[in-house]
């Protein structure tokens, strides 16, 4: 990452927490369309799977983007 990375310095569990806090899980999974988010979703779980999952990650990076820096 650079300084020029509008993510630089945010974990993934940071990204998370905060489209959590706005959205809900339910918002969270009608935006993205990933099982972690819909059945029984928990903080840890979604985050393993998101750290093994790279194109999941770059959405969950993507609506925080649309989300918070906009």
């Amino acid at each position: 990452m650079t300084a020029k990375d509008p993510l630089h310095g945010l974990t993934l569990q940071a990204i998370l927490s905060a489209l959590v806090e706005r959205l809900g899980w339910d918002g969270l999974a009608r935006r993205i369309d990933i099982r972690c988010f819909k059945h029984e979703p928990s903080l840890k779980s979604s985050l393993t799977f998101l750290r093994k999952t790279p194109w999941a990650r770059t959405k969950v990076e993507e609506l925080y983007l649309q989300q918070f820096k906009s």
